[in-house]
C-alpha cells in the first residue's frame, strides 16, 4: 500500500513528527501521510501570520533586507510545504489526500490573499528607497507593487472583503475544476476483446491487456488517458470504436456525458468561475478579466492580443484549407469515406501521412526508447549550456519518479545549480498534460546568507513499458519532454540571487513559454536525433532516410493545426472579454460555436463540450492567456534562428555551444530580472519577427 493510501492516523504526534515542517534540504515526499497537512499548514500559518503582524508594525524598520528576513522567511516556508501537498494531489490523487488538500487550501488562500492586500504591507513597500536596492530588488520592488495594486490593497471596506473572498472561492472552484476533470477521465474504462482492435499499436495492445489484467478482466482496458486514447484514435480500424471513444472524450465533465458519469459536469464550476472573474475585474477597475490578466504580461491590451490571433489565422487558412482538402480526397479515395466525421480524422491524417511520406509514427516509436531519449536530452543540455546533470538520491512519491541534480565546472570544482524531479508515466489519480513547477526558487536567504538553489518538478504522461521493454515515447512525446526541459532550464539555470525574480519569477506569462518553445526546435534536428534513439529491438539509431522522411513531415496539417491553437485561444480571450450572461452555460457554447465559425474549418458535433477540460484557463493559470503559446512562439522561433545561422556558418549542426552560452547568459540566467523584452533584444540583437515562425511551420 502506498503511503498516500493509509488511513487518517492520530495527530498526536503530528507536529512533533511531521515531514512537512522540518527545513533541512529536500521534501519528504515518502514521509508525507494525509493526516499531517492539517497540523503542519496550521503551524506554519500562524507563523506567517505572526510575521505579517511584526513587520506591519509601526516600529517596524522599512527596509527591502528587514522585511525579507523578517517575513519572507517564514512565508516561504509556507510556499514550500504548500508545494509538497500541491504536488502531491497533482500526481498521486487519493480520497484521503484530497480530502486534507481541499480542508486546507482555504486557510492557504486567504492567507496570500490577506498579505497580497495588506494596506500597511503596502505602505511598507512604498515607503522604501528604491534608489538604494540593486537592480534584481527593484524589478522585485516594482512587481511587488504591482502585485498589491492587483491583490486589492487599494480598495476599502467591503470592496475589500469581498474581493479577499472572491479569491477563496475561485481557489475552491479551480480545484474543484480540475478534480472533476480527473475523476471524469478515470471514470472511463471499455473491455474489448483483441478482433476489436485492428490496427492498435502493438504497445498499446500490450499496455491495455495488462491493465484488464490488473482489474481481473479478459481482453483489453481501453481508457481516455492520453498514451491508449489517442493511438486508438490514429490507427483502430474500427470506426464505431473510434466515435464511441471519441463521445466520451469530448463529453468528458459535462452534461453531456454519459450515465452517471454526469456527476463530474463542470458547467456551474465554470458559470460561477467566470461571474467571480467579471467581478473581481470591476472591483479594481477593469471592463472585464482579460484587462486584468493582461496587466502583468507583454500584451498591452486584449485588442492587440485579438488582432494577432486573426491575422495569424489569415495568414495560416490557406495551408489549413489545403491540408484540408487532402485529408477529404484521399478519405474519398483510398478509405472509401465520403463524409469524414470528427472521430475519423486523426485515423484519415494518419493513413495519408503513411501514405505521403512512407513512414509510420509507429515505426519511428521503436526508435525512442525513453531511456536513450533522456540520455540524449541530456547530453544535448550538457553540450549547449555547458553544465553536467546526473542522478540523485531523494525521497519520491512513486517507483517511476526520478531525481536528478545540474552542476557546472567553476574555479572551486563542481557547483551545485540545481536540481529537479522528473515523473514521466501516466497513471490512475494523476492529473494529464505535462508540466514544470517550481519547488523551491533560487535564494541567497536573507535569514543564513547561504544560497538556496532551485528545485523543480518535471511531470509527463506517457505510456509506460509493456512486456519487459522500456516505453517508448512517440516523436509529440519527444517534443513534449524538451518542451517542459525547457521550462525547467529556464528556473534551474537562473544566476538571480533575489528570489522572487530568479528563474521564471516575474517573467511575464506570455514570455515564459520561450525557452520551452525553443527547445522543441532540436527534436527535428538531425546531430540531435541521432544521439537519442535506438531501436528497441537491435539498438540501431534512426537511419538517416527515416528522418528525412519525419522532416518532410514536420509541417504536415500545419496550417489545420495552427488554427486549432488559435481558435482556442480566441475562445479564451474572447470569454473574458464579455459579461456575465444570464445562462452562461448556453453562452460558452454559443461562443466555442461563434469562434468555430470565425476560424475553424473542422466542426465537431454540437455534443462536444472541450471548454468543461479546458484546464488551462479554468485551473491552470492561463485566464485571458492561452494566447501565450502562439505569442511565445514568434519569440522562440525568431530566437532558433540564431542557432540556424549560426549551422549554416560552421556547418557543424544546431548543437553551437557560443549561441547556447548567449542564451542561457541573456535569457536563462537572468530570469524575471529585466523585462522579457530586453531579454530577448539583448539575445537576438533586435525586435522579434514573425518571419521566423511562418518559415518553421512552411506558411511564409
Amino acid at each position: 500500500m502506498s503511503i498516500l493510501q493509509q488511513p487518517m492516523n492520530d495527530r498526536l504526534d503530528a507536529r512533533a513528527l511531521n515531514p512537512l515542517l522540518h527545513d533541512c534540504g529536500l521534501p519528504l515526499f515518502d514521509a508525507v501521510t494525509p493526516a499531517l497537512v492539517e497540523p503542519a499548514i496550521d503551524q506554519l500559518l500562524q507563523q506567517a501570520s505572526a510575521a505579517l503582524e511584526q513587520v506591519c508594525a509601526s516600529d517596524s524598520p522599512t527596509t527591502w533586507e528587514h522585511i525579507a528576513r523578517t517575513l519572507d522567511v517564514p512565508t516561504e516556508r509556507l510556499s514550500r510545504a504548500w508545494s509538497v501537498v500541491s504536488h502531491l494531489s497533482s500526481v498521486a490523487d487519493t480520497p484521503a489526500l484530497r480530502a486534507a488538500y481541499n480542508a486546507a487550501l482555504p486557510r492557504v488562500t486567504e492567507f496570500w490573499t490577506r498579505l497580497g492586500a495588506d494596506e500597511r504591507l503596502y505602505a511598507k513597500y512604498k515607503a522604501i528607497d528604491a534608489a538604494g536596492l540593486t537592480p534584481e530588488q527593484r524589478q522585485a520592488h516594482k512587481n511587488a507593487l504591482r502585485s498589491f495594486v492587483l491583490g486589492g490593497a487599494e480598495l476599502q471596506g467591503a470592496a475589500k472583503a469581498r474581493h479577499a473572498w472572491l479569491q477563496e472561492r475561485s481557489a475552491e472552484l479551480s480545484q474543484k475544476f480540475s478534480e472533476n476533470t480527473l475523476d471524469a477521465t478515470d471514470a472511463f474504462a471499455l473491455y474489448l476483446p483483441t478482433q476489436e482492435l485492428a490496427g492498435v499499436p502493438a504497445d498499446v495492445l500490450q499496455a491495455s491487456a495488462a491493465a484488464a489484467q490488473a482489474d481481473g478482466q479478459s481482453g483489453h482496458k481501453l481508457t481516455l488517458k492520453m498514451p491508449c486514447y489517442l493511438p486508438v484514435m490514429q490507427f483502430a480500424h474500427n470506426r464505431a470504436l473510434r466515435e464511441r471513444l471519441y463521445r466520451a472524450y469530448v463529453t468528458r465533465a459535462s452534461d453531456q456525458a454519459e450515465g452517471d458519469a454526469v456527476r463530474f459536469d463542470n458547467t456551474a464550476v465554470m458559470t460561477e468561475l467566470l461571474a467571480l472573474r467579471q467581478e473581481e475585474a470591476q472591483l479594481l477597475g477593469c471592463r472585464h478579466y482579460a484587462d486584468l490578466s493582461l496587466v502583468p504580461k507583454m500584451a498591452e491590451s486584449p485588442e492587440q492580443v485579438l488582432t494577432f490571433l486573426r491575422e495569424l489565422a489569415a495568414k495560416a487558412r490557406h495551408h489549413a484549407e489545403q491540408d484540408l482538402a487532402d485529408l477529404r480526397d484521399f478519405a474519398r479515395r483510398e478509405l472509401g469515406l465520403n463524409e469524414p466525421q470528427t472521430w475519423d480524422w486523426p485515423y484519415i491524417g494518419e493513413r495519408l501521412k503513411e501514405a505521403r511520406f512512407a513512414f509510420s509514427e509507429q515505426e519511428v516509436k521503436l526508435y525512442f526508447t525513453a531511456p536513450q531519449v533522456l540520455a540524449g536530452l541530456f547530453q544535448i543540455i550538457e553540450t549547449l549550456f555547458e553544465v553536467s546533470i546526473r542522478p540523485d538520491a531523494a525521497p519520491l512519491w512513486h517507483p517511476s519518479a526520478r531525481f536528478y541534480r545540474i552542476e557546472r565546472q567553476s574555479l572551486q570544482g563542481l557547483e551545485l545549480l540545481g536540481q529537479f524531479y522528473l515523473d514521466p508515466g501516466a497513471r490512475a489519480g494523476k492529473r494529464g498534460g505535462a508540466w514544470m513547477d517550481d519547488a523551491r526558487a533560487r535564494w541567497l536567504r536573507p535569514d543564513s546568507g547561504k544560497l538556496q538553489t532551485p528545485l523543480a518538478h518535471l511531470v509527463c504522461n506517457f505510456a509506460e513499458g509493456a512486456g519487459g521493454q522500456p516505453p517508448l515515447l512517440t516523436h509529440d512525446d519527444v517534443i513534449t519532454l524538451f518542451h517542459e526541459f525547457g521550462h525547467g532550464l529556464h528556473h534551474l539555470l537562473t544566476q538571480v540571487d533575489e528570489r522572487d525574480v530568479a528563474g521564471i519569477s516575474g517573467v511575464e506569462w506570455d514570455a515564459v513559454e520561450l525557452p520551452s518553445q525553443l527547445m522543441e526546435n532540436f527534436c527535428w534536428e538531425w546531430d540531435v536525433l541521432k544521439r537519442m534513439t535506438a531501436h528497441v529491438e537491435t539498438g540501431a539509431a534512426l537511419p538517416r532516410e527515416l528522418f528525412d522522411k519525419m522532416r518532410a513531415a514536420k509541417n504536415f496539417q500545419s496550417g489545420l493545426q495552427t488554427l486549432r491553437q488559435v481558435e482556442l485561444s480566441l475562445f479564451d480571450m474572447l470569454l473574458h472579454c464579455q459579461p456575465q450572461p444570464a445562462d452562461c452555460g448556453a453562452a460558452i457554447v454559443a461562443l466555442q460555436e461563434q469562434v468555430r465559425d470565425e476560424v475553424a474549418l473542422l466542426r465537431p458535433p454540437a455534443y462536444s463540450r472541450t471548454p468543461n477540460t479546458f484546464n488551462h484557463i479554468f485551473a491552470g493559470g492561463y485566464a485571458a492567456g492561452y494566447y501565450s503559446y502562439k505569442w511565445a512562439e514568434v519569440l522562440s522561433a525568431d530566437a532558433y534562428a540564431v542557432f540556424e545561422e549560426a549551422a549554416q556558418r560552421s556547418g557543424q549542426g544546431a548543437l553551437d555551444r557560443v549561441s547556447g552560452r548567449r542564451f542561457r547568459q541573456q535569457i536563462l540566467e537572468v530570469g524575471g530580472s529585466r523585462p522579457a523584452m530586453e531579454s530577448f533584444h539583448a539575445f537576438r540583437g533586435r525586435e522579434p519577427s514573425i518571419d521566423a515562425l511562418l518559415r518553421h511551420q512552411g506558411m511564409d
